[in-house]
């Protein structure tokens, strides 16, 4: 089978396509062929092994390999068809259109990929494309997993730092699903698709910092590590809510005092992923509540591409990687 891989960390020139060896099906496993997988910030991560937050740098190392990539084939978000179940899986059929995580297995970037029937893989939206499906778990899933932390209220004035990824795509539709006055913060560029999808104001960080406006906020989903912790603490309402989608320790630390001594709430932590809050986003984008926002679709020989495209910080959504072998300008918040 065709796959994108690496052997080596570096630039996205290092991704190439080669014939590798299909993988073999286990009793409690589905093979999936894959029909497209998210290019995300944490595929070019691992690429090149430079992160954002820096303290879980050597520990990751140690599990993706020292000196080279334990797994050459990237991929941890897809959407595919069950092309076999092993023979103690009872709730798949071949057949089965599906999309999900692959976990730390990782492997999406690949024609097929075999995973635990036990993963977080459940049917595909009916009403989106397999390229529309692939963007969907990353997302939602983050998004969904610190929106329901937040608790916002009808009403209540929610703002997302980093409002044009992955991530803050979904928390901005979700926010104003649940009732929430939405500001996006991010560059010009992606001011009218954050419109489209549900924010009621903006910020351009690249001219204006939005912790020196004098508004505030009773809840700040923060994805960008380089914010500066006690600006956005003081910048939320009474009993406000700060939620950090990329923490350093020192953040960890300060919010145990924030919630300690202050009548404010710091929020950490990493989404579970289940099972049941991927059939909820199903549901949701099926009911028309929200939807995935695909930048561009690349294909498979494309990779490099893609990832170039995810590091340059210039899309407008979710970018895509097709292994049906073709390429796709998606015009964003119109899919």
């Amino acid at each position: 089978m065709r796959a994108i891989v690496y052997t080596k960390y570096g630039s996205p020139d290092v991704l190439q396509v080669k014939e590798i060896e299909k993988p073999k099906l286990g009793d409690d496993e589905l093979l999936i062929k894959i029909h497209a997988a998210e290019a995300t910030k944490a595929d070019c991560e691992l690429r090149s092994f430079k992160f954002a937050v820096k303290w879980f740098w050597l520990p990751l190392r140690m599990a993706m390999g020292l000196t080279r990539p334990r797994n050459p084939v990237l991929g941890g978000y897809f959407a595919g068809e069950i092309e076999a179940v092993g023979k103690d899986v009872s709730k798949f059929r071949k057949g089965d259109q599906v999309f999900g995580t692959t976990k730390l297995r990782m492997g999406a970037y690949g024609e097929y990929v075999c995973l635990p029937a036990s993963y977080t893989i459940v049917p595909k939206p009916h009403n989106i494309s397999f390229e529309e499906a692939a963007a969907v778990p990353l997302g939602g899933l983050n998004a969904l997993h610190f929106m329901r932390r937040a608790n916002i209220r009808n009403g209540e004035k929610v703002l997302v730092n980093g409002a044009g990824g992955s991530i803050g795509t979904f928390a901005v539709q979700l926010a104003k699903a649940m009732g929430g006055e939405v500001t996006a913060v991010d560059s010009t560029i992606k001011e009218q698709m954050l419109r489209r999808v549900g924010a009621d104001h903006f910020f351009d960080y690249t001219k204006e910092d939005f912790t020196k406006s004098g508004q505030t906020y009773d809840v700040i989903f923060d994805m960008v590590a380089r914010n500066s912790y006690s600006a956005c603490v003081k910048s939320l309402a009474p009993k406000g809510r700060y939620l950090m989608g990329n923490p350093r320790i020192s953040d960890m630390l300060r919010s145990v005092l924030t919630c300690s001594f202050t009548d404010k709430t710091a929020i950490f932590g990493f989404a579970g992923e289940k099972e049941q809050e991927l059939v909820e986003l199903k549901e949701m984008i099926e009911a028309g509540k929200i939807k995935p926002i695909v930048d561009k679709i690349y294909s498979i020989d494309q990779a490099a591409e893609a990832h170039r495209r995810v590091e340059t910080e210039q899309r407008l959504g979710i970018v895509v990687i097709s292994m049906g072998g073709y390429e796709s300008n998606v015009m964003p918040g119109e899919e």
